[in-house]
C-alpha cells in the first residue's frame, strides 16, 4: 500500500506562505543543493502527487516550462488535483477528482506501492488531517520568521500526537523533520 506523505517548507513561526498568495521568498533562504538533493530522494520514491487547485495551477505554472531532475519528475510523475471548480487539468499526467476526498484518496493509497506526496496545498491538506490520511509529515523549517502569512497548522484539526522518526540540518540552518501519527 502506498503511503501519504505531506511535504512542506515552513517558517519557524509556522507559515508556508507570505501575506499574498506564492510569497514563496523565504524558500530561497533553505534552497541549494542540499535541499534539492533532498527533493530528489523523495521523488524518486514517489508514484503519484496529490495537489488542491490553488497549488496545482501554480505549480503546473512553474514546472511545465522548467529544466532540470526536479522538473524532470514533476513533469512525468502521475498527479491528482482535487477540485471542484476543474474541469480537465492541462498539465501532463494529471487527474481531476471533483468530490469523496476521503474515499478517492483511500482508493488511490490502496492502488500503488510508490509514496504519494502532498505538496503545499494547505487546504487540501487540513482535510486529510481531519480524516487522518496522512502517513508520514515531512517539515523543513527556514530559520525565519515572517510575522505573518499563510499558516500551515492551526486550523481547527484533531489532537494528534507525532512520533519523530528523523530529523536532519542542512548547512544553512534548515530542519527537515519527519513524523508519524502516534497511535498507543
Amino acid at each position: 500500500m502506498r503511503k501519504l506523505i505531506m511535504w512542506n517548507l515552513i517558517t519557524l513561526d509556522g507559515f508556508f506562505e507570505g501575506d499574498h498568495p506564492w510569497a514563496l521568498e523565504f524558500h530561497q533562504t533553505v534552497w541549494g543543493p542540499e535541499l534539492e538533493n533532498f527533493c530528489i530522494e523523495q521523488l524518486k520514491s514517489a508514484d503519484m502527487l496529490f495537489f488542491g487547485r490553488v497549488t496545482y495551477e501554480g505549480m503546473a505554472a512553474y514546472w511545465q516550462s522548467e529544466t532540470g531532475e526536479v522538473a524532470e519528475f514533476m513533469n512525468r510523475l502521475p498527479k491528482v488535483v482535487f477540485s471542484r471548480k476543474l474541469d480537465r487539468a492541462e498539465w501532463n499526467n494529471t487527474a481531476v477528482i471533483k468530490d469523496d476526498v476521503a474515499g478517492n484518496v483511500k482508493r488511490l493509497k490502496r492502488a500503488g506501492s510508490g509514496n504519494i506526496f502532498v505538496f503545499g496545498s494547505a487546504d487540501l491538506s487540513v482535510s486529510l488531517m481531519k480524516e487522518g490520511l496522512f502517513d508520514e509529515y515531512r517539515i523543513a523549517i527556514a530559520p525565519v520568521a515572517m510575522g505573518r502569512g499563510k499558516a500551515l497548522f492551526g486550523r481547527d484539526l484533531p489532537d494528534t500526537k507525532f512520533k519523530l522518526l528523523e530529523s536532519r540540518t542542512l548547512s544553512n540552518g534548515c530542519a527537515i523533520l519527519r513524523y508519524e501519527p502516534f497511535v498507543p
